[in-house]
C-alpha cells in the first residue's frame, strides 16, 4: 500500500479546489460550457484529474453534464441554493451544539480575529475577503465539534450557497452579520450552548430570508 501511486489523487484535489473557486467566484460563469481538455490545459494538468474533479463538482451540483452533449456550469437557481442553505444551516447548528461546551480561549480569539477581518472586508466592499473570513469564523466551531460527517456535508453544500451570496452580496447584510457574529462569539466564550445555537440559526435564517425575497429564475 505504501507504494500505491498518489500523484493523480493529489492532482485531482488540486483541480477540484481550483475549479470550485473559479465557479464560486464567477470566473467560470453560470451556464458556461466547460471542456475537460481546455480546463486541463489552463491548469497545466492532464485530463484525468480534471475529469475526476468535474465528477465531484457534478455531485456538489456546481456542474451538470448531458451524455453525448456537453458539461456546463450549473445556472444559478435560488431554489436550489435555498435547499442547500437549509442543509448547511442545520449542520452548523449541530456543529455549534457539539462544539460550544469544548470551546477554548484560543478558539474564541480566532473567531474574534476572523470577525474583525470580516467587518473590515465588508466596509471595504471586498466580497471575496468577507466570505473567506466568514468561512474561517464558522470553521473554528466545525473543527472543534470533531464530527467528520458534519464537516463533509458543510464542505459539499456551502459552495453552492457562496456562489449566489457572492453574486448578490449586500453590504447591509454584511454589517448585520458582524453584530450576529459578535453575539455568537460571546455565547461561545461563556459556553452558552442554546444561545450560540439560536444565534447560528438567526445568521443562516437571515440569509435564507434574503433568498426568499429574490426571484427563482435560473441564470
Amino acid at each position: 500500500m505504501s507504494l500505491a501511486p498518489i500523484g493523480r489523487v493529489l492532482l485531482r484535489d488540486v483541480a477540484l479546489v481550483r475549479l470550485r473557486e473559479a465557479i464560486v467566484s464567477g470566473d467560470l460563469a453560470p451556464g458556461a460550457v466547460v471542456k475537460d481538455a481546455e480546463l486541463a490545459a489552463r491548469l497545466g494538468l492532464s485530463v484525468a484529474p480534471v475529469r475526476a474533479a468535474l465528477a465531484r463538482l457534478a455531485d456538489e451540483g456546481l456542474v451538470e453534464s448531458k451524455p453525448q452533449s456537453h458539461t456546463r456550469v450549473t445556472p444559478l437557481s435560488v431554489g436550489q441554493v435555498r435547499d442547500a442553505a437549509v442543509v448547511v444551516r442545520a449542520m452548523h447548528e449541530l456543529a455549534v451544539r457539539e462544539a460550544v461546551p469544548a470551546v477554548t480561549s484560543d478558539d474564541v480569539a480566532r473567531m474574534r480575529a476572523a470577525n474583525e477581518r470580516f467587518a473590515a472586508a465588508v466596509a471595504a466592499g471586498d466580497v471575496d475577503a468577507a466570505l473567506a473570513a466568514d468561512d474561517e469564523l464558522h470553521a473554528v466551531l466545525v473543527a472543534r465539534c470533531g464530527n467528520a460527517a458534519v464537516a463533509a456535508t458543510i464542505d459539499r453544500f456551502t459552495p453552492a450557497v457562496r456562489r449566489l451570496e457572492r453574486a448578490r452580496f449586500a453590504a447591509a447584510h454584511g454589517r448585520e452579520s458582524v453584530v450576529l457574529h459578535d453575539r455568537l462569539i460571546a455565547a461561545c466564550a461563556h459556553h452558552h450552548v442554546d444561545a450560540a445555537v439560536e444565534t447560528t440559526r438567526e445568521i443562516w435564517t437571515a440569509l435564507l430570508s434574503e433568498l426568499e425575497e429574490t426571484d427563482d429564475e435560473p441564470r
